[in-house]
């Protein structure tokens, strides 16, 4: 009898292992299921059958918050050289407030100028680790991973800091856990993760290597690559959507081409706006063209900052993604924001109909380029232009690789993106090898039996 610990811990993860189909692969190689869910028990109705332990949310005290930072700084200076993504981490986390925290921020700095070995960072591990043992919240954990003698225990999400009190315990009753490397930027440019695993599930050869390559002290042999859940439901039945259908609800017309837009969030897409209006003047420009323009918002937010835009071009359809706020109160609101199957369906949709995407460095690209569609990064921003500097990003090292692939066209400014409209209209094919040979290195493995090869690695691990 094999029993699996299903930790969820926000709202992509709800998306990523309960909308796929993870719970029917896992149900074929476990006995039993439990979901620790890190959201409201209340959100799973209708969804599994699975039982729903709701995990009571973890308040980081000031101990815990220094011996994190701690071992995050110490990781992010251990690995800056060479690293730009990193070397910008650093110098964006850094201090000035004059609190407990901002105090303590510069002196972890110091800090670890000196001390930022691997060694040293497993000792700041450690003392993160000695913070959570008196704390209330993991005498509840320990008793839950007590009662429900979990085979192995499966984190979705590598990096929240209030799944470490559960790693810690599990650590402690020597129960096995394994990781799953949330997304394609975090090895390279973020800082540590929650805790040490047992094991890890990686979505390429790439982030393998970069596994490798940011923790020295994980063993390869505990390290698989299984592709990623984020994408598969894009070739599950239950999510198509006909085009008729699509555009019906949309309100948008079948004559027309498609251009679609989709935002980053407003911590770092204060350019949005720039780029959407740039992409307008396009459609103005080349009538003959036949265009219309959709933008999808981040699921992180509501689009309200956008009102203005919506005033000044009321052609624009907007698809706000129906992620349900579920809870305010949390230290990471936006984790706490639920998909629904609507929302999973439009998706779909909008990457199957759409004839281009734009967008800044998102990953949204790569979901485009699963359905074969150009996909162009704007970037406007730079030092000197007054605009938000989202050109340094295309230094980060998970996007020199798209850069290099040639899969994804680079605008710079509005010309060059008008340029790269027209090329991607009338030459929709011309990048096809470019992008096919992007997510083979991206996602290393094929969609269709994601799930499947998740729950059987984790049984083999169990």
């Amino acid at each position: 009898m094999k029993t699996l610990g299903l930790v969820i811990t926000d709202g992509v993860g709800f998306r990523n292992y309960i909308l796929s189909d993870f719970l029917n692969a896992a149900e074929k190689e476990f006995n039993n299921i439990v979901i620790l869910s890190c959201l409201p028990a209340s959100v799973y109705k209708g969804h599994t059958n699975c039982r729903i332990i709701e995990l009571n949310v973890f308040k980081e005290h000031y101990k815990t918050w220094f011996f994190r930072k701690a071992k995050e700084v110490a990781h992010l200076k251990l690995h800056a050289k060479g690293n730009f993504g990193i070397q910008h981490n650093l110098s964006v986390n850094t201090s000035k407030l004059k609190t407990t925290r901002g105090y303590g921020t510069r002196f972890i700095y110091k800090l670890t100028n000196f001390f930022h070995s691997e060694k040293n960072i497993q000792t700041f591990q450690n003392l993160q680790d000695f913070t959570f043992s008196s704390n209330k919240i993991t005498k509840e954990y320990k008793c839950i991973l007590k009662q429900e003698n979990f085979d192995i225990l499966f984190f979705t999400h590598q990096r929240p800091p209030y799944i470490a009190p559960l790693a810690y315990v599990a650590k402690k009753l020597k129960v096995k856990t394994a990781a799953f490397i949330f997304s394609w930027d975090n090895l390279a440019s973020k800082g540590r993760m929650a805790s040490n695993f047992d094991y890890y599930l990686v979505w390429s050869n790439l982030m393998k290597k970069e596994l490798e390559q940011f923790y020295s002290k994980v063993n390869q042999k505990n390290i698989k690559v299984i592709g990623t859940p984020q994408f598969e439901p894009y070739v599950m039945d239950k999510y198509k959507t006909d085009k008729l259908s699509f555009f019906k609800k949309f309100n948008l017309d079948l004559t027309k081409g498609l251009v679609c837009y989709s935002c980053a969030d407003k911590s770092i897409g204060a350019n949005d706006s720039v780029h959407i209006t740039s992409v307008m003047q396009y459609l103005k420009n080349k009538p003959e063209l036949n265009l219309q323009l959709l933008v999808r918002t981040s699921p992180a937010e509501d689009g309200s900052r956008f009102e203005s835009l919506k005033s000044k071009f009321p052609e624009i359809i907007w698809n706000v993604p129906k992620w349900n706020l579920t809870r305010s109160n949390h230290a990471e609101s936006w984790s706490q924001r639920i998909p629904s199957i609507e929302d999973v369906k439009d998706l779909r949709a909008v990457l199957e109909f759409s004839d281009v995407n734009v967008n800044m460095c998102s990953t949204m690209g790569l979901d485009f380029m699963l359905f074969n569609k150009p996909v162009i990064y704007t970037v406007f921003g730079n030092e000197s232009n007054g605009l938000y500097n989202d050109q340094l990003f295309l230094n980060y090292a998970h996007l020199e690789y798209v850069i290099d692939s040639k899969a994804v066209a680079i605008a710079k400014n509005e010309t060059e993106l008008h340029k790269y409209l027209t090329e991607a209209l009338q030459q929709p094919e011309l990048r096809k090898e470019y992008r096919e040979a992007l997510i083979k290195l991206e996602i290393s493995k094929e969609l269709k039996g994601t799930s499947s090869r998740i729950a059987k690695t984790l049984l083999e691990w169990s």
